[in-house]
């Protein structure tokens, strides 16, 4: 096996382990962004919302495996472009670690919820509607926005150099327009940041990286665009 195919192999697994993690983390992280989330550790969530954490760094961690593995083959044909895609994954990670740090501090603050103490109480809830506001942006600029600009690029890097089908990279640059319109939506405040519409607008750019990560994992890179590379 050649370095290349295992290179797309790891890859492969980068795209599905970003998925996967993504998937868990919003899931957990429900006790400490709903309306009260003072209560999470008292109800017994902190395990749950940390489980959440744990799958929001390795997120970040794969986020940028996917770029850092992925650049060496399309900077070959746009090296600027290239760059564009690498930076924005990056900003993309940036923003997903704020949203994770303002996780942390929702469920540190609900360690010290005092019921009983009515002025500590308005405290701490106007620190954490705070800290979900933080998150529910870093979520749209982050998983949304730069997500939409970095898979645009990246997909029209490889439909131009044939280093995987052009129908699966075509469509890969339709799914990136389609989540960065539905972070855009969701800052002009036209749809929910938790709601169907979204869901289904965004949703296309999850079957893709998918699509991306079982043909580099089963197929790999075209070998012969990649010769052609080279001798470029």
């Amino acid at each position: 096996m050649t370095q290349d195919r295992i290179n797309g192999i790891i890859l492969g697994i980068f795209y599905i382990a970003a998925a996967v993690t993504a998937v868990i983390a919003v899931v957990s992280y429900e006790p400490v962004l709903s309306e009260q989330w003072y209560s999470s550790v008292a109800n017994g969530y902190e395990t749950k919302v940390m489980a959440g954490v744990l799958n929001d760094f390795l997120l970040i961690v794969t986020a940028v495996g996917t770029s850092i593995m992925l650049f060496p083959y399309i900077r070959r044909w746009n090296e600027h472009i290239a760059l564009g895609y690498l930076c924005f994954r990056f900003m993309e990670a940036v923003f997903i670690a704020i949203g994770l740090v303002s996780i942390l501090g929702l469920l540190h603050l609900s360690v010290y919820y005092d019921p009983e103490n009515v002025a500590n109480e308005d405290n701490l809830y106007a620190v954490g509607l705070m800290l979900q506001s933080f998150h529910r942006w870093t979520s749209v600029l982050g998983p949304n926005l730069m997500l939409g600009l970095n898979t645009i690029l990246y997909s029209f890097l490889l439909f131009r150099t044939g280093l995987v089908p052009k129908p699966l990279a075509l469509f890969g640059m339709v799914t990136a327009v389609l989540v960065f319109i539905a972070g855009l939506l969701d800052m002009l405040g036209i749809i929910e940041s938790i709601s169907t519409a979204k869901g289904l607008i965004a949703l296309p750019v999850g079957v893709y990286e998918m699509s991306l990560a079982v043909w580099l994992i089963v197929k790999g890179f075209y070998k012969q665009n990649l010769e052609k590379l080279r001798e470029n």
